[in-house]
């Protein structure tokens, strides 16, 4: 073959091969072109797409450049990484030239691969900066309509005392016109509005945002947002338009509405930076300044806790406009005042309305008023469209339950909340509350008929009312579904608890006190994880424990800290159950997105933190707190009944110590690892002597959550392992499979069963509604998971505290796993557990690196096993199987496949190593 066709032939070859390797799914800081970000060393991302099977990253190049053009053309002239021999494409720092703020950059990146192909360049992405220092706000102010007194302020305050005064603070609207006098390249604006801000320009909103910013530590710090105006702003005169709400910067003291807490850091206002960047290279700043003017806005009266009224009547239309006249009355100049000390970037997804929920049935259990029943328990608001005469009143209460008489229940949620809405009686007015929200299912009306009913008093007509849930706007990340469909709708029961509260905290509920009780981001974050992309909402989170820590080192047990609970004393506020999501969630984070940065930042809290436990410790023992919260014993639920205190505090001591080592190793301080190795040491010593019966291997009173923690944290000692295990199994089948441990410790009753190979006893617990748990929730009505295990209605019906079974279901069941030594699903562990009834199962959750699949189902003597692996990782898959049993991939018997290799089998499985693929396995009987 002549030398020239050759070379053509191998050229086409290497050719095609090179574009079966794409990249996609560029991130920075983990969004695909996020606005405000203030690190030095932004950490980028890519994906690898190809089809071929045992695929893995060999090295990589990317560019930065700050210009579009200089990209396109392939010049980095902000970072050239060269080509970088590295199988990383996750959590790559930046480590170019100095970043500046609110610059834009443009990036790209290519890859080569383990057979020497290389990728073409990635579709371009980018990345804009925020203002990281007080300084680049270029001197912008503070500015609001009134000022609260010093004496006025309460930062912390103790719940139960009483309020000093009753009223209510104006709600304002502030504006500011400017001109615009070249072409413009591009316009951003940075504003922080406390405690919540809606931004219009020229009349219109700005974004479809909903309570921004994310509420904070306000004494400490506020959130800033970022939005990009540049197709907003016009030639000639403009206007940026500004209204404010309360939100947990202040809690108005208003006698007939529920007010949870008296926090009052101040009464709302502003900064904000506008920045206009024109084609000539010259740029613009708007800033927050004496200048702007500010009068009292429709909204009559806002409560994060109590509410949202509004009068239609005092509108005043155009006022966010450039063309608006000040009437004589009502406009004047804003007032220069101090906010909190620190402003961060909004990195975290914002809130936003997802769906829509219209009435499924319509009653009117008393004269004049009237019930609507959405279906659907959810936090959210409602939409209000509704005809009738100026002045007239709407008032509309939200609850969770109906009363006997079916009229709402608010008792267990918060009363009295309610929106009230007073028309301005022009045709038919459309309307929902901006600054406030409630979880609920039923709506209760009064003063309208629903349109089509009969109306002898002429009332307002109510055209339509529908309820709009509002959540964090993370992406789905996974999805479960199987043949069991008490599962399914269990899943479903777990996910609306979690949407219901995932806002910019993890909350407790959505409506009897919205606050970040900690213990639940720890125990319910991977279930969390496997369902939505929020890692950023984590470190918020973590964020938000930074700045509660007290000097001495205790994390409460709520961040942001707005309150101190004082009855019980301290244990409200000071649990390890609690305070240990400290150095677990930083540790958890690391483990599903390999984000070292988060470790090396909350380092110092973690240290702290064990110090602050030491000094509380009496012979290494935890003994306050809140125990196993809310398990299941003879009394009602709360404080633990069935585990003694000191138990499980004392177990999440542990815990953390071990973990603590680990951190410490991986952050190279080895001595530190030693101290705290040695302390552990000491603590699991203690732990079992005051603990552990060695004739009954029993921990304590042998209760559900006493003994698999000390089995899950590793306390028990390995000959005694197996001997608690069962005494767990026994516990349980003796309760005719019925639960008994709580907030704290089902997670790891769980776990514990999961990793032993029992999920015939966690298929036996949860399927299952004649004994409180999920099943017995949703033969009791619920439609979110509730705060007890047994439905109650003195007690909120939409907690997600207690919804550790989505993790079993998408690990266990469906058998998705982060191997153990593993780092953001580099290693992947595909382990189904095909138990009792269910004969399919199916899950798929996007991993840092790609979608994993699992996809199971089981015919008579027959199992298949679908599993997707990303490129760049490698997994172990388990097949239930024995030694005579036949194992094929797709058409071919194991054996004779190259890629694979059958590392043996134990405990009933065939454990096989695959790289990057989608493979069909079939397990049957020879």
């Amino acid at each position: 073959m002549p030398r020239l066709l050759l070379l053509l032939l191998l050229l086409s070859a290497h050719t095609g091969f090179a574009q079966e390797l794409t990249l996609r799914k560029l991130s920075c800081e983990y969004k695909a072109a996020p606005v405000g970000v203030e690190t030095a060393t932004p950490k980028l991302g890519w994906q690898l797409n190809t089809d071929r099977r045992g695929a893995k990253q060999t090295a990589y190049r990317i560019l930065v450049a700050d210009t579009p053009e200089l990209l396109k053309a392939n010049t980095g002239n902000v970072w050239d990484s060269k080509k970088v021999n590295s199988n990383a494409s996750i959590q790559v720092a930046y480590a170019g030239k100095a970043l500046q703020p609110t610059k834009t950059y443009y990036w790209k990146v290519m890859a080569w691969d383990n057979q020497h192909a290389a990728s073409a360049w990635s579709a371009p992405a980018r990345w804009q900066m925020g203002l990281p220092t007080k300084a680049d706000w270029q001197g912008a102010r503070w500015i609001a309509y009134e000022q609260l007194p010093d004496s006025s302020q309460n930062i912390l305050p103790t719940d139960g005392k009483k309020d000093r005064y009753y009223g209510s603070n104006t709600l304002p609207l502030l504006r500011k016109t400017f001109a615009v006098q070249k072409n413009i390249k591009k316009a951003t604006v940075f504003l922080a509005g406390l405690g919540h801000f809606e931004l219009s320009v020229n009349g219109q909103k700005v974004g479809d945002h909903f309570l921004d910013a994310g509420w904070t530590k306000y004494d400490q710090e506020a959130q800033y947002v970022t939005f990009d105006l540049t197709e907003r702003l016009k030639a000639g005169p403009n206007a940026l338009g500004v209204m404010l709400g309360n939100g947990f910067y202040y809690v108005p003291p208003v006698k007939g509405r529920y007010r949870k807490l008296k926090v009052a850091f101040g009464y709302p206002k502003l900064i904000c930076r506008l920045l206009v960047e024109y084609t000539d290279g010259t740029t613009q700043n708007i800033l927050s300044d004496p200048s702007w003017r500010t009068s009292p806005s429709p909204i009559t009266f806002s409560s994060i806790y109590g509410g949202e009224d509004y009068n239609a009547t005092l509108e005043q239309p155009g006022w966010d406009t450039p063309t608006f006249r000040e009437p004589k009355t009502g406009w004047k100049p804003v007032l220069l005042v101090d906010g909190p000390p620190r402003l961060t970037s909004q990195l975290q997804e914002p809130l936003r309305v997802f769906e829509h929920f219209a009435p499924q049935k319509t009653t009117q259990p008393v004269p004049g008023t009237w019930v609507y029943d959405l279906g659907q328990n959810a936090s959210g608001i409602v939409q209000l469209k509704v005809k009738g005469h100026k002045g007239d009143t709407v008032r509309i209460s939200p609850a969770e339950l109906l009363k006997e008489d079916g009229t709402i229940n608010q008792k267990n949620a918060g009363s009295p909340y309610y929106f009230q809405y007073i028309l301005k009686g022009e045709g038919t007015e459309t309307w929902q509350p901006r600054f406030s929200y409630y979880g609920f299912r039923y709506l209760q009306v009064k003063g309208g008929v629903p349109q089509g009913e009969p109306n002898p008093k002429n009332v307002p007509q109510l055209v339509e009312l529908t309820g709009l849930h509002i959540r964090n706007a993370a992406a789905r990340a996974g999805e479960f579904a199987c043949s069991n469909e008490l599962f399914n709708r269990t899943n479903t029961l777990i996910d609306w608890a979690i949407k219901s509260n995932m806002v910019s905290t993890f909350t407790d509920c959505p409506h009897r006190e919205k606050l970040g009780w900690l213990e639940q981001t720890h125990l319910m974050l991977s279930s969390v994880l496997y369902n939505y992309d929020v890692p950023d909402l984590t470190q918020k989170v973590l964020q938000d424990i930074r700045s509660s820590q007290l000097p001495n080192g205790l994390v409460p047990e709520i961040a942001p800290e707005y309150v101190k609970f004082e009855w019980g004393g301290d244990m409200f506020r000071d649990s390890p159950e609690w305070g240990s999501t400290s150095i677990i969630t930083p540790w958890y984070l690391y483990q599903w997105y390999g984000d070292r940065q988060t470790l090396l930042e909350s380092y110092p809290t973690m240290q702290r933190y064990i110090a602050y436990l030491g000094t509380k410790a009496n012979s290494h023992i935890l003994s306050q707190g809140l125990g196993d919260w809310y398990d299941l014993g003879p009394k009602p639920p709360g404080v633990s009944q069935l585990t003694p205190m000191g138990v499980t505090g004392t177990a999440m001591y542990y815990y953390d110590l071990t973990l603590l080592s680990k951190i410490a190793r991986l952050l190279g301080k080895p001595h530190d690892a030693a101290r705290y190795d040695q302390l552990a040491a000491e603590v699991k010593t203690a732990f079992n002597a005051k603990f552990f019966n060695k004739d009954t291997k029993q921990y304590a009173t042998g209760s559900q959550a006493a003994n698999a923690m000390a089995v899950y944290m590793k306390l028990v000692a390995p000959e005694d392992k197996a001997a608690v295990v069962e005494n767990i199994i026994q516990d349980i089948r003796s309760r005719n499979n019925g639960l008994t441990a709580g907030d704290i410790g089902y997670r790891y009753l769980l776990k514990v069963l999961d990793d032993e190979g029992r999920s015939d006893v966690i298929f036996d617990m949860n399927s299952r509604a004649d004994v409180p748990g999920y099943g017995y929730q949703l033969a009791k009505g619920a439609t979110a998971l509730t705060e007890s295990w047994a439905a109650l209605p003195t007690v909120s019906n939409n907690h997600f505290m207690l919804g550790h079974l989505m993790e079993w279901l998408y690990g266990g069941l469906a058998g998705i796993r982060p191997a153990e030594e593993g780092v953001a699903f580099n290693q992947i562990d595909i382990r189904p557990e095909p138990v009792g009834d269910v004969t399919a199962a199916k899950a798929s959750y996007q991993s840092p690196y790609g979608v994993i699949v699992s996809d199971w189902k089981k015919t008579g003597t027959t199992f298949e096993l679908t599993a997707t692996i990303p490129p760049n990782t490698t997994a172990t898959i388990y097949l239930p199987a024995t030694a005579s049993s036949k194992i094929a991939e797709g058409p071919q018997p194991l054996a004779q496949h190259r890629d694979l290799k059958l590392l043996g089998l134990e405990h009933g499985k065939a454990r096989i190593s695959t790289g990057a693929g989608t493979y069909h396995f079939v397990v049957s009987a020879k």
